[in-house]
């Protein structure tokens, strides 16, 4: 039985990471959008000339996302090299 080359782990580690972002930004999008944007029209509260529904999901979505990205990147994600002569440095 082989070893698995670390690189592989750290990156399904990251491809976690992404999925779970993704999962994140999605039920953040779907939760508001449908949540404040399920209402008759007529009831809608407006931010900044916008649907609240899409203020909060599309606006503020945005950058919260650009944020979180941000961070994860700089705090969990590695520099690797995927090159064969650099497999066993990290």
């Amino acid at each position: 039985m082989h070893d698995v080359d670390e690189r592989f782990k750290i990156a399904n580690r990251e491809a976690l990471i992404g999925v779970g972002l993704v999962l994140f930004n999605f039920i953040w999008w779907f939760g508001f959008a449908y949540g404040l944007g399920s209402k008759s029209p007529e009831e809608y509260t407006y931010v900044l000339g916008m649907p609240a529904w899409f203020f909060y999901s599309c606006i503020v979505g945005l950058i919260v996302m650009i944020v979180l990205v941000t961070i994860v990147v700089k705090v969990f994600f590695k520099d690797i090299s995927f090159d064969e002569e650099g497999a066993g440095e990290q």
